[in-house]
Parts: structure tokens; C-alpha cells; sequence
């Protein structure tokens, strides 16, 4: 994690495959996702160049709502994303907001440290497995 909250990893696989793993291990594991942004086909439908980036957003209410039960402004940060890019280099990433550094950013409480690891380590594990 990096000094704003952020979790990067390298993938082995395309931009779009990656999220379409995430995306089946999401569904598999009964996690709503929400949306799926092509922020290179918005930015080609304006005539403007931007390199393969892909924004999942998904969640789980029986794990968001607690957090929100904490403290509401969280919802600004949920439900979680993750942005697959591939770099200059044609390396693909992904990355997304580790969810310990969310819950300091929403001063969440004590009663909600066992929630936010054990969501932490969920996250992580997706995208591990996703990146592959």
C-alpha cells in the first residue's frame, strides 16, 4: 500500500480478461457487481486516446453496511472498486483502495477493525487470484 491507501499488483493477463476473472470470482462468491466502466472506449468516443483501463465496482451490503453504520461518509468510498490499466510499457495493473486505509480515512471505530481486515483479506485474495 502506498502513502494514498493504494494497493497495486501486477497481472499476467489483459486488461479485460483480468476483470472478467474478477468479475466471475465476484459473482462466484455472491458479491454484487455493480457497474463495469471502459474508460479507453469513453475516452475513444471523444476522439481521445487512452490506453486500456477498466473499473469494476461491486460490494456486498451485509459488508458495506456495517462500515456505514460506523460512519456514513464511508459511503462515498463504497461499494468498492478496482482499476485494471495497462502502463506506457504494456504492463497490466491492477489497483484499488486498501480498505484498513478507508477506514482511517472515515475515523471508523474499534467495533469495526475485524470487519475491515476480513474485508481487506478478501479483497486482497480476489485480486491476487484475478492478476493470476
Amino acid at each position: 500500500m502506498d502513502e494514498d491507501g493504494l494497493v497495486t499488483l501486477a497481472s499476467n493477463f489483459p486488461v479485460r480478461e483480468t476483470l472478467d476473472r474478477l468479475e466471475a470470482d465476484l459473482k462466484a462468491n455472491h458479491i454484487t457487481v455493480f457497474a463495469r466502466i471502459d474508460h479507453a472506449a469513453g475516452a475513444a468516443s471523444v476522439a481521445m486516446p487512452l490506453r486500456a483501463t477498466e473499473l469494476l465496482i461491486f460490494g456486498n451490503p451485509k459488508a458495506g453496511t456495517p462500515l456505514m453504520q460506523s460512519n456514513q461518509t464511508i459511503g462515498i468510498d463504497l461499494p468498492l472498486k478496482i482499476l485494471a490499466w495497462q502502463d506506457a510499457d504494456g504492463k497490466v495493473w491492477l489497483t484499488y483502495n486498501d480498505p484498513r486505509w478507508l477506514a482511517r480515512r472515515h475515523r471508523l471505530g474499534t467495533d469495526s477493525a475485524a470487519s475491515v481486515s476480513a474485508l481487506a483479506t478478501v479483497l486482497a485474495k480476489l485480486a491476487k487470484a484475478a492478476a493470476g
